[in-house]
């Protein structure tokens, strides 16, 4: 044995020499376990952190003991390559503003299960690579509205079981604070209502990880329909916490099933229809494809008609844009129906329908709606004015028409003034004669469609010597309108 040991122990020596653990600068920490570049020192009963710690350590547990503050000088010298703190179950009640400058790399944080009551300004600004943030289970009420600023990687956020009563919308408000968040836990808080609008705004992917349960909130219609639509959607915050999202009704004395609350009373909700888009003649909309994927590889669209509209910018009157929506120009009624569009992910595919009501209608504006009444008021006024010539200036056919070389039939000489008068004319004849008066036995139509009465009478017999009746020009305008009898 002796002499096998002896040409070893150079070896073990030079072996010792060259593991990280074998140096003075990297011996591992009393009551802690180091494998590699692991540092585990968890329940080792620490009221603080132990030190010197090694350079190289990437993953470093403290959970389970008794650091109830984190000062700045936790760390005295950078640690380049730590990504993993873990820092749970320690009644940590304080955290300063500097105790993460000397960890830049940090990716994963676990503070959970502590006695924080507040996350303080700019707590977490030196954590620009930070992506997995745990503070459920603490007392926290408090959240300034800078203390995650600079995540910019962050990618879950878990804030359940704390006091806090208002909701953080800056979190989410248009992607700018935290662009790659992915899951928010809010459950189990003091939430009491929620920015129904501002929420059902988010994309799909973001409210499929956002958790609201737990929470006391107030019954109403909006939000029932909020949580109605991720049940449509699948969504996983819904489907996997449906018994415990409730809110409280002010006449039940426990809290309610949220998702119970369609058509009961007092509230009777209805629920509102997933992606129901209504539009007019003409117009141009366009059709989201709000997916709960992250990852898309592939995306197309189906129209009611089964055309496939499959790559960017289409053809005719439909085109998909960069974002993945399709957008309808001119609609036309025929556009109207269900629209599918198909998504391809890493592991999971997604088909999501919308429907295209289309009215049979021009949507006007009030510009236009001012012109039509006015196009109204100006037709209506020409036709009164074209009825009123028509009434009183009326061309006729007279004898003023017909030149002036032929002088006008004596007035007393129109049979027709005979036919309208109503006292007998006296003919000029034999004494003792009986005289007669012409009556009308036909009719015959007249100037402006007008029916004359007796039409041109047939010039009596001649008898001689007899004077002979005068006949007047059948289209005088004295015999037609003339109403005093006329004795010839």
């Amino acid at each position: 044995m002796g002499g096998i040991g002896g040409p070893a122990a150079p070896l073990l020596l030079a072996l010792a020499l060259l593991s990280p653990w074998g140096s003075a600068s990297g011996s591992c920490p009393p009551r802690c376990v180091c494998a590699s570049n692991i540092l585990s020192c968890s329940q080792a009963v620490l009221s603080s952190v132990p030190a010197p710690l090694p350079r190289f350590t990437a993953v470093l547990d403290l959970s389970h003991n008794n650091v109830t503050r984190l000062r700045a000088d936790w760390a005295p010298g950078r640690l380049a390559h730590l990504h993993a703190l873990l820092l749970s179950h320690n009644g940590l009640s304080f955290v300063s503003t500097e105790a993460f400058a000397h960890v830049p790399h940090l990716r994963h944080l676990d503070l959970s299960s502590n006695r924080l009551r507040a996350l303080e300004e700019n707590l977490f600004s030196d954590l620009a690579e930070l992506e997995v943030l745990l503070l459920y289970n603490n007392e926290i009420s408090a959240v300034d509205r800078t203390a995650f600023d600079n995540l910019g990687r962050l990618r879950k956020l878990y804030l359940g079981q704390n006091r806090i009563a208002r909701f953080p919308l800056e979190l989410l408000r248009d992607g700018s604070r935290l662009p790659q968040l992915a899951l928010l836990d809010l459950s189990a808080n003091r939430l009491r209502s929620l920015p129904v609008g501002e929420l059902q705004a988010l994309p799909a992917w973001l409210r499929d990880r956002l958790y609201l349960h737990g929470n006391p909130l107030a019954c109403d219609c909006p939000l029932f329909q909020l949580v109605a639509r991720g049940r449509r959607r699948r969504l996983s915050a819904v489907m996997d916490f449906q018994e415990e999202l409730r809110c409280l009704l002010p006449t039940a004395a426990a809290p309610v099933g949220i998702l119970a609350l369609a058509g009961r009373q007092p509230l009777n909700c209805s629920e509102a229809r997933e992606a129901v888009l209504e539009a007019h003649l003409g117009d141009t909309v366009t059709l989201g494809c709000d997916t709960r994927l992250r990852g898309v590889r592939s995306r197309h669209w189906v129209t009611p008609g089964g055309e496939r509209v499959l790559e960017e910018g289409g053809n005719g009157s439909a085109a998909l844009l960069a974002n993945g929506s399709l957008q309808l120009r001119a609609l036309r009624p025929e556009d109207a129906g269900t629209y599918a569009c198909w998504v391809g992910g890493p592991l999971l595919n997604e088909t999501l329908y919308v429907e295209l009501l289309v009215h049979n209608f021009t949507l006007h504006g009030p510009h236009d709606t001012l012109n039509t009444a006015y196009t109204t008021l100006v037709g209506c006024i020409l036709s009164v004015v074209l009825v009123l010539i028509y009434l009183y200036l009326t061309p006729c056919r007279c004898c003023c028409c017909r030149g002036t070389d032929k002088p006008p039939a004596p007035r007393d000489d129109s049979i027709n003034s005979s036919v309208l008068s109503t006292t007998p004319n006296h003919a000029a004849g034999v004494p003792g004669e009986p005289s007669r008066s012409h009556s009308a036995s036909t009719t015959g139509p007249g100037q402006n469609g007008r029916f004359k009465v007796g039409g041109t009478p047939q010039p009596p017999p001649r008898h001689g010597p007899k004077v002979q009746r005068k006949v007047s020009d059948p289209d005088s305008v004295s015999s037609v309108f003339s109403d005093t009898p006329i004795v010839v």
